[in-house]
């Protein structure tokens, strides 16, 4: 889990759950994640190296609440993408 401004109300919220695990950044959310979730719209969010994350994560899927992402960019970079809530 990472969120750049709710960390502290997460841990608050979850505490010690077995489940998760709290990133200090980004990318270190990644590491051995199955996919990215995007469920906040914060702007260090809105910029990402979609190559990098396609390296890192275990398999490469974006779940995007937010619909930050341009579709087509995501995927040149070998990423699945499944935008919530946007018309196909």
């Amino acid at each position: 889990v990472y969120d750049p401004v709710a960390m502290d109300e997460a841990r608050r919220i979850f505490g010690n759950e077995p489940r998760l695990s709290y990133a200090e950044n980004p990318m270190a959310a990644l590491q051995g994640a199955d996919a990215l979730v995007i469920v906040t719209e914060w702007k260090e969010f809105r910029s990402p190296d979609f190559d990098r994350i396609q390296a890192t994560l275990k398999t490469s899927i974006i779940f995007d609440g937010r619909n930050l992402y341009e579709p087509s960019l995501v995927q040149q970079a070998g990423l699945t993408y499944e935008s919530i809530g946007r018309k196909a």
